[in-house]
């Protein structure tokens, strides 16, 4: 039986655009779905008394040089062009990831991630911006107004706090995180283990 696979996930965090890039290379080697789940990552640092790396390694020498040029070389490794740092970073998304909780009941969860990680990570919109995320969703084929105005209701607010909160009870301390049944790999360079476990579950 193949294995369950989640990714879990924060359109803020730059490495979660670039697993999403890299993920279905994965999904076509191994025959397995990844499960994209919506985390909000300012709930997980608060719940796990995290940082992001950006405040976490600010006063340490040489770390974020090493960081980007890690990001460089993942980029290479991958073929991966499009990437762009966004200006606006950080930012809130807080709606982008309560829209991915719409997005999810409305069926259009994929279409949905597509849209938002190529506006955030490719093209540096500010997506904090409820008109910016209103036209992101209409240019997809989605209905940003509806999008809009469901995240306001309390139901699509709950369901999200309920998806950091569990996934921080199950070991999540950051994004992106994977789970392949129920072992845990965090970051983008834990792919190959990821696959690696992928392949060794499903050959039991």
């Amino acid at each position: 039986m193949p294995p369950v696979v989640e990714f879990h996930f924060d359109f803020g965090s730059p490495n979660a655009y670039l697993a999403h890039r890299v993920i279905p290379a994965i999904e076509t080697r191994t025959g397995v779905a990844f499960t994209y789940v919506p985390i909000l990552l300012g709930g997980v640092f608060k719940l796990t008394n995290n940082q992001s790396p950006m405040v976490q390694f600010k006063g340490v020498k040489n770390k974020l040089e090493y960081q980007r040029l890690e990001v460089a070389r993942f980029l290479k490794a991958h073929g991966l062009t499009r990437f762009a740092f966004n200006p606006h970073f950080p930012v809130n998304t807080v709606q982008i990831m309560r829209g991915a909780i719409w997005a999810e009941r409305a069926g259009a969860l994929p279409r949905y991630v597509e849209a938002v990680f190529v506006a955030m990570w490719e093209a540096g919109k500010k997506l904090d911006d409820p008109e910016v995320i209103r036209s992101t969703l209409e240019a997809a084929g989605l209905d940003g107004g509806d999008m809009l105005n469901a995240i306001q209701e309390q139901p699509i607010k709950e369901a999200l706090i309920k998806t950091t909160e569990g996934s921080v009870a199950r070991g999540t301390f950051g994004a992106p995180t994977f789970y392949v049944g129920q072992d845990i790999f965090f970051g983008k360079d834990r792919l190959r283990e990821v696959e690696a476990a992928i392949v060794a579950v499903a050959a039991r």
